[in-house]
């Protein structure tokens, strides 16, 4: 099981990890980037340019990838780690990104003029209450004062911080629930999820006509949300309990170029329904991104090339998701969100700006902040 590990320095937890699994979460974290790029350009009579039009599925990849990690990291533990020490290690894994995340994102606010999308300004004694609210991931109802930008969003400083919290609510049910849970009472909740995701789907409660849903508390967005994460991270541990590795060749490329042709389906819409478009978002979710981790984790880097992109798409990507969106709501301020006046072609050059500057960022995020503070946090408060 373990002839694909390799340790990764970025991570404060002391198992090796799987490099591939590593690489993948990279890749979708880089596809992303390229789905919220193109997300803003809404035109006039209503219709969308986007090539990763399915990008926001990203989430449901990264949960079950979270399912399978902890799970391969944490489920022989509990004889000599109590619940605290298990909080505070992923406390310290995830939240100093979280704090520089929503810094990041009152930076770009008040660069933007501190205005909501309809004009407005917000004041920026709200928007420091916001920001403090943020750090302690307390989500913002629609409407309250301190939902700042006025799009509805639980995180209104950096909108991707809602799958983060409801990863935090993940990794508490797995502390109190999920961990005691047999094999067959796991596979039970499996399914029950898979089928509540799929009447979701099915019924299309927000009317956006797929399931990226889950980063406002209104809408039916927050049963959206949490279905998602529910069926994904319990998806992933189950997986990692039952895994028995196969041999694959070349797995890193193909679960690779299998995420790219997912999320860069088009929207589909049939005799002006888009049922078509949820259940294809639901089968994604449900078949082939538990498939693709397997896949992934039965494979092994054959070349050192492959293992070096790997081990430095696993230590970005997580920067990576949590810093990238502040720069996308300027972005969007300049093309006119929500009444697009600017076009791809017009923009490219910023379109490129926007994610290679990202992705220096993260690193940077990652050297000069992430890992100091990590490596300070686990000497302080972890046990040897």
């Amino acid at each position: 099981m373990k002839n694909n590990l390799t340790p990764a320095a970025a991570y404060g937890d002391t198992k090796p990890h799987y490099e591939l699994l590593d690489g993948m979460r990279g890749v979708a974290a880089l596809l992303v980037i390229w789905y919220h790029i193109y997300e803003c350009f809404i035109y006039s009579d209503g219709t969308q340019y986007n090539p990763f039009m399915h990008g926001y599925l990203g989430v449901d990849f990264f949960f079950v990838l979270s399912g399978f990690v902890i799970g391969y990291a944490y489920d022989d533990r509990w004889n000599k780690m109590g619940m605290k020490d298990f909080f505070k290690r992923r406390l310290i894994r995830l939240h100093p990104m979280v704090v520089m995340g929503v810094v990041i994102g009152v930076v770009m606010f008040c660069i933007q003029g501190a205005t909501k999308w309809d004009g407005s300004p917000s004041p920026i004694s709200w928007v420091m209450i916001a920001m403090l609210l943020t750090m302690f991931m307390i989500p913002a109802y629609p409407g309250m004062p301190h939902e700042v930008r006025g799009n509805g969003e639980m995180f209104p400083l950096n909108g991707p911080n809602w799958s983060l919290f409801f990863e935090y609510l993940a990794n508490i049910a797995y502390v109190l629930v999920l961990r005691k849970l047999s094999n067959n009472a796991l596979k039970v909740l499996v399914v029950l999820s898979a089928v509540g995701l799929v009447a979701y789907a099915v019924a299309d409660l927000p009317g956006y006509g797929g399931l990226g849903v889950g980063w406002s508390l209104g809408d039916y967005n927050f049963i959206g949300g949490l279905l998602r994460v529910t069926f994904s991270f319990s998806a992933g541990l189950l997986l990692v309990r039952n895994f028995k590795p196969m041999k694959i060749r070349g797995a890193f490329y193909i679960c690779s170029l299998i995420l790219v042709l997912l999320f860069a389906a088009p929207f589909i819409s049939v005799g002006g329904s888009s049922l078509y478009n949820s259940l294809y978002d639901a089968a994604c979710i449900i078949l082939i991104f538990p498939l693709v981790v397997y896949l992934a984790a039965s494979g092994s880097a054959t070349d050192s090339g492959t293992s070096a992109m790997c081990r430095f798409l696993g230590d970005i990507s997580y920067p990576l998701y949590i810093v990238h969106y502040p720069s996308m709501y300027l972005f969007y301020h300049y093309i006119g969100f929500p009444n697009t006046f600017r076009t791809p072609a017009e923009t490219w050059y910023l379109q490129l700006l926007l994610f290679f500057g990202n992705i220096l960022l993260a690193y940077l995020c990652l050297k000069l902040y992430d890992e100091p503070v990590r490596h300070f946090l686990t000497k302080r408060f972890l046990k040897k």
